[in-house]
């Protein structure tokens, strides 16, 4: 061939390949789109269970279930957990591996409508959106698999059924025993009410509740009998409300007590509080929690009562990977397209009237660019992120300016404002899962930055040696 007409074919080639890749993206959002219904119908049924953190039983079933009639190989109950699953379609290289979550929040019971109703005969809600998190995940995972199937992408892809990401560290035990080792690169999302993408990092935390055991009495009639184990919990709260002002800057130290006796004539003889401590460096974490657990000893010391610490593990900052980050940002400025309908707006209104800060609606149309910044919330995602280069984004499954945990995040990721966001973060998801399988070039430039950014510094979980996953952490706590 004249080295002209090659010249000239290579260009050709090279005009065509995008068009080419866009093509083929259509296919997966097509498939995406052909199974909205089934998906959103697994997402709403996720969000009327709203179970606990490794409790999520029907939730961890039914994800587990759909992939396995899409043909994924299932194995359930991983890392000792009997609601974590890996479900796999393909094989050889490279594994992209795509998480989901499910479990939902205590206190936060709430319908699909603009004012505050909680459900009848339910106490949690998912006020961050995991029935989102997990039915978008495994649609992008059933797309690319059904595109391994045409021959369109080599290797495999891997959905991870991960529990308990709200204070249960559920992906740590999942790191911990190995699942994410052979992994060349891991992908997630987070419902949220606005659209961003980019190399951020969270805080690390660690999680702990301290349980006294006193002695009952009657509190008027013969106090000087009673040793009260609210007492020590009050006093474990002062203590650390004292600490917080020898802490490095950006520490949080936060609790709530979760038992403190039953009437105010009878010494309390049990009590718990349940305490959480961050800072961005898993390190800094380290070294604070000695000084907490002194808060809880002194406590005891001083109201004569038992100390029990339960130490619930923790999870580490997100390692951040700008080569896997810019590979998000791209796919989800092109995928964008959220837009209210009429009833949608109206509802939009109404709640935005219920909201501290509302944002304006106009802000579903962008995309931001997280780059430097590094969230106030902590996430299992980070142990992984330690191990394998990780990257994620966010799409507006709430109304503008809802903050998560809340009763208006529950309302909203209820009705077709977080089915729209649901669609969107499904197709971003499959977006660049593709380009990762069709990229090696990233893949090992994001392998490189992780070793970068590492410098030789070993994973080492927030966990104990040899420890459980807590599961029964969410359980209502009872006298001993």
């Amino acid at each position: 061939m004249p080295l002209l007409a090659g010249r000239v074919m290579l260009m050709v080639i090279l005009v065509l390949s995008p068009a080419l890749a866009l093509a083929q993206k259509g296919v997966l959002n097509e498939s995406i789109e052909r199974r909205g219904d089934e998906t959103w119908q697994v997402a709403r049924q996720i969000w009327q269970f709203a179970e606990p953190g490794y409790q999520e039983v029907q939730s961890a079933k039914l994800l587990a279930d759909t992939l396995e009639r899409a043909g994924f190989t299932i194995k359930r109950g991983v890392a000792e957990i009997p609601t974590a699953f890996v479900a796999t379609y393909g094989e050889g290289k490279p594994i992209i591996g795509i998480m989901g979550e499910y479990d939902a929040l205590p206190g936060l019971s709430q319908q699909a409508v603009p004012e505050q109703l909680p459900r009848e005969g339910a106490t949690y809600g998912h006020g961050c959106g995991h029935h989102l998190f997990g039915a978008a995940s495994m649609s992008a995972a059933i797309a690319i698999a059904e595109q391994i199937k045409a021959g369109q992408v080599r290797g495999t892809v891997r959905f991870y059924g991960c529990p308990a990401e709200e204070g249960g560290s559920g992906k740590t035990f999942m790191v911990r025993a190995g699942l994410f080792d052979d992994c060349d690169a891991a992908l997630h999302w987070h419902p949220s009410s606005r659209n961003s993408a980019g190399d951020g990092s969270c805080l690390a935390r660690a999680a702990v509740k301290f349980r006294f055991k006193g002695k009952s009495a009657h509190a008027a009639g013969s106090p000087e009998q009673g040793r009260s184990a609210l007492d020590a919990v009050e006093l474990t709260c002062h203590a650390a409300e004292l600490l917080r002002e020898h802490t490095p800057d950006f520490t949080r130290i936060h609790h709530v007590i979760t038992a403190g006796g039953g009437a105010p004539n009878v010494v309390p003889d049990f009590a718990e509080v349940f305490f959480y401590i961050r800072h961005p460096k898993a390190e800094i974490v380290k070294e604070l929690y000695p000084r907490l657990v002194k808060c809880a000893q002194g406590a005891a010391i001083a109201t004569e009562t038992k100390l029990e610490e339960l130490y619930l593990g923790g999870t580490m900052e997100i390692v951040p990977n700008d080569a896997l980050a810019q590979v998000a940002l791209t796919n989800l400025k092109s995928l964008n397209d959220l837009k209210y309908s009429a009833d949608e707006l109206q509802f939009a209104t109404r709640l935005q009237a219920t909201l501290t800060k509302p944002q304006p609606l106009e802000t579903l149309n962008q995309v931001f660019d997280v780059s430097t910044d590094i969230g106030k919330g902590s996430t299992d995602v980070g142990d992984v992120s330690w191990v394998v280069p990780t990257t994620g984004f966010t799409t507006a499954c709430y109304v503008p300016g809802t903050g998560a945990h809340s009763w208006q995040a529950v309302a909203a990721g209820g009705t077709t404002i977080g089915r729209k966001g649901m669609q969107l973060a499904a197709r971003t998801m499959a977006a660049i899962a593709w380009d990762l399988f069709h990229q090696p070039d990233t893949l090992a430039t994001a392998k490189a930055e992780l070793a970068r950014h590492l410098a030789g510094r070993r994973y080492d979980p927030l966990l104990l040696p040899g420890q459980k996953p807590p599961l029964d952490y969410r359980n209502s706590p009872t006298a001993p």
